[in-house]
């Protein structure tokens, strides 16, 4: 395991992200909740620059004519074709068989490390 060290935590404000390039990937770190997300800045439909979609949450399981919100600030959008996936895992909102790569955080001493081997 290679800890690649990039960028200083308090470089990503809370509920925000950057974008960073490790041995020729492009990557978004995100932080959530205090906690950092690393997933490949690239869609897995065509190829669009998934860290340049928008930031939101979805709508969960409710009751009819209910709408109950969540997960805020955890899902992206990808900014060709509107494709939705958990920052968190990378998992797409619509099949199981789609997702985007992430990448295993660690955060040591003030500094955000990616390993770029599968989580």
């Amino acid at each position: 395991m290679t800890v690649h060290y990039v960028l200083d935590a308090d470089a990503v404000s809370e509920g925000g992200h950057a974008v960073v390039t490790i041995e020729g990937k492009s990557i978004g770190i995100y932080r959530i909740n205090n906690e950092y997300y690393a997933l490949n800045n690239y869609c897995p439909h065509q190829g669009a620059p998934m860290c340049a979609g928008l930031v939101s949450g979805t709508t969960l399981p409710s009751d009819v004519y209910e709408y109950e919100y969540g997960k805020m600030g955890e899902i992206i959008r990808c900014p060709w074709h509107g494709w939705e996936f958990d920052i968190r895992t990378g998992k797409s909102l619509f099949s199981e068989k789609i997702w985007v790569k992430t990448y295993k955080v660690n955060v040591q001493d003030g500094k955000v490390g990616v390993d770029l081997e599968r989580k």
